[in-house]
């Protein structure tokens, strides 16, 4: 299954970071990773910042892919949660996963529509560049799950 990400920051990810999901992609699948620029028309407004970062969003989303949106007021879930969550979908004929990071501020309407589902990575505000190692190491270790592998345990 296809992985994708899309996270809404003002700076491109780090070596570190790349680094990590490098790592986790080898196991997981294709994957890309798509960059929103967060407040992209300089808005001063924070609704006008929320809906211009929605927009961009929405223009980089597929209309095949299965979105799971990282949210603060999402799901909690656990690592063999995070595993039947990507099977699930699976099983429901998704063949592409993306998962999407908001900005500062979160996510906005259009997003929230369109989401499949919606989890949160931790109960903690987590950088992006943070969520997005914990999101890889996460994906990894859930594909790891799902083939019985050693990894989880």
């Amino acid at each position: 299954m296809a992985i994708s990400l899309i996270a809404t920051c003002k700076t491109h990810y780090s070596n570190s970071t790349g680094e990590g999901c490098k790592y986790a992609g080898h196991s997981v699948g294709r994957r890309d990773h798509r960059g929103v620029k967060s407040n992209p028309k300089n808005a001063r407004d924070v609704i006008a910042q929320i809906e211009h970062e929605d927009m961009a969003v929405m223009d980089l989303i597929r209309s095949n892919e299965w979105i799971v949106m990282l949210d603060e007021h999402g799901l909690d879930v656990g690592s063999e949660q995070m595993a039947s969550l990507i099977g699930d979908a699976g099983n429901k004929g998704a063949s592409s996963l993306l998962f999407c990071i908001g900005g500062p501020y979160g996510h906005g309407r259009q997003l929230r529509e369109r989401a499949n589902v919606s989890i949160k990575l931790s109960s903690l505000v987590l950088n992006h560049e943070i969520a997005l190692v914990v999101l890889c190491e996460q994906l990894y270790r859930a594909w790891t799950i799902l083939k019985g592998q050693k990894y989880h345990h």
